[in-house]
């Protein structure tokens, strides 16, 4: 995923800290095994660079809070609505569809008919998979990951449509360190 509009995502609940995040896109993006959680400060401080999120206080007990600019909220809501560019990426369709449903100001309808038309257009495009020769055989595979991602749109419009994916930031604070060691 662009860890950066997942941030941004994210972010749309309300403030929250780094790790908190990292946490917020492994639930939100179950897909994912994992993300560095290097890459997520990294990706913090070039936002804040750019000026797409600011410094929002701290926790109780120190951990630095980050907030959305109205940059950064616009950058977020394009991204969450469909109305940002669609990535043909299977991953990153994972990750867009997964994240607008999970969040209030998602729009994962808007989302999920954009990428409708994106592989509905791929299949015309590639043809029929059962006429591929050697030198169509990259058209057929796409136009088999077209139709796997056409079914996973119906699927995925159905379960947004219950609205049941929503939910607001967690407030367990993740573990922080190694995981304990097992003793047998």
């Amino acid at each position: 995923m662009s860890v950066r509009h997942g941030l941004l995502s994210v972010l749309t609940l309300g403030p929250a800290y780094g790790l908190q995040l990292h946490g917020e896109l492994l639930a939100r993006a179950a897909h994912r095994g994992s993300v560095n959680v290097g890459q997520i400060y990294g990706t913090l401080e070039r936002l804040l660079k750019q000026e797409r999120i600011r410094r929002a206080g701290s926790t109780s007990d120190g951990l630095p809070l980050y907030a959305l600019t109205p940059a950064g909220n616009d950058e977020a809501l394009a991204w969450l609505t469909g109305t940002a560019p669609l990535d043909s990426d299977w991953t990153e369709m994972l990750d867009r569809v997964l994240i607008s449903s999970t969040v209030p100001a998602g729009d994962p309808h808007a989302v999920i008919d954009g990428y409708l038309r994106h592989w509905t257009a791929m299949i015309a495009v590639a043809g029929d998979p059962e006429t591929a020769s050697a030198t169509t055989l990259a058209d057929a595979a796409s136009a088999e990951l077209a139709g796997a991602a056409l079914r996973w749109l119906a699927r995925a419009r159905d379960t947004a449509a219950t609205g049941t994916l929503v939910r607001p930031l967690t407030v367990v604070r993740p573990r922080r360190g190694r995981p304990a060691a097992s003793v047998s």
